[in-house]
């Protein structure tokens, strides 16, 4: 089987981890995408093709994570919202519930994504499921709808020219990591060293409870981003005094297994990129957002990246970034910018620029979205 890496500087731990999942009997087809670099059993960055088997390690705990991006158009709002942007700042903050664990009230979420949100229990209740899981998902996932977690986890305001755009990044926040987690568990057979590559076989009732839970994770982050989109343009209508209208860009998970003509595709921070299909890329906190058409290249699978990739560890970006670097990094951009987030600076990710080039051949760019306001739980 030919192994596709596209990582123009892979590291031998991150290359090791690829290989390891690469060769597995199950596995058709494997690319590296080029921000790849480590992660728990499968690096992100991989995209890996198999048959007849699912591998709930290679999608990971973030399941669902992804990216939306909206158009916001109104008369002059690039200028308003630059001459608001501390009241807009402090409202978003105010109201969209940010960091780890973090939930949100049943009676502040909209009626149509409760609406939506009962649509998709009812599908998961009518396939195969583990009763347990069921009833965790039924009674905790309202929770959570309308929140947008910790990490890499991010909402922005961002221009581009005199556009103003939406950009948000989050999954399916703790619900997909108690998924995982248990399926992660049953595959293994253990609840001790259970995040490796144990297999479950599709068409096994554990495989079929696996496939089913992970659908209704992916389509609650589709929706949980969807419902902080609604919350942010209501309170930019408000402030503004201004009815804005919107223009959709994408809604796309990039941590997934999906099924197409008879194999399953796990992207592990991975951006689904076919001829013409859509994709948002973001950078880091100062250099914004690329959207992207893809190619449809089978040389990457039909993918991309995620982003620019991580080039320090958490522990090391704590270690080695000064929290006057950081601030110096960021400005005219406004966000929080404290220690408790020194670990998402940018000299902390890789240089996005050189990401999509490796990468343009996969993508095409159509906009290059920068900052105004960035919010990180």
């Amino acid at each position: 089987m030919k192994i596709l890496n596209h990582c123009p500087d892979i590291d031998k731990e991150t290359l090791q981890q690829f290989e390891d999942c690469a060769k597995q009997k199950f596995v058709t087809q494997a690319a590296l995408m080029p921000d790849a670099h480590k992660g728990y059993v499968a690096p992100i960055g991989a995209v890996l093709v198999t048959k007849d088997f699912i591998v709930p390690s290679w999608v990971g705990f973030d399941i669902g994570c992804g990216m939306i991006a909206i158009q916001l158009k109104s008369k002059d709002i690039l200028k308003k919202v630059q001459a608001n942007k501390e009241k807009i700042y402090s409202q978003i903050l105010k109201k969209i519930p940010m960091g780890l664990g973090e939930k949100n009230k049943l009676e502040k979420v909209s009626e149509k994504t409760k609406k939506h949100f009962k649509e998709i229990l009812n599908n998961l209740e009518k396939k195969e499921h583990d009763k347990k899981i069921f009833n965790y998902l039924k009674s905790s996932s309202p929770y959570y709808l309308g929140t947008l977690g910790a990490g890499n986890h991010f909402i922005e305001i961002s221009q581009s020219k005199k556009q103003v755009w939406l950009v948000i990044h989050s999954g399916s926040r703790k619900i997909g990591h108690e998924i995982a987690k248990q399926y992660m568990m049953k595959a293994s057979n253990s609840n001790k060293n259970y995040e490796q590559t144990f297999p479950l076989k599709v068409n096994s009732n554990l495989g079929k409870e696996y496939l089913n839970a992970l659908d209704f994770c992916l389509e609650f982050a589709l929706l949980n981003r969807m419902e902080m989109s609604y919350q942010i343009i209501n309170i930019l209508e408000q402030i503004l005094k201004t009815k804005i209208k919107t223009n959709f860009w994408a809604n796309k998970n990039h941590n997934h297994a999906v099924f197409e003509k008879g194999f399953y595709i796990h992207r592990k921070g991975a951006t689904p990129s076919k001829k013409g299909e859509k994709g948002i890329i973001p950078g880091n906190m100062r250099d914004g957002t690329y959207l992207v058409k893809g190619k449809g290249n089978k040389e990457f699978l039909n993918s991309s990246s995620h982003g620019a990739g991580r080039l320090m560890s958490r522990s090391q970006a704590r270690q080695k970034i000064s929290i006057k670097d950081f601030q110096d990094s960021m400005k005219g951009i406004k966000s929080n910018l404290s220690s408790k987030i020194i670990d998402e600076a940018p000299m902390a990710y890789k240089n996005i620029d050189k990401v999509m080039q490796a990468q343009k051949k996969s993508v095409k760019i159509i906009k290059h979205l920068k900052p105004i306001l960035n919010f990180k739980g």
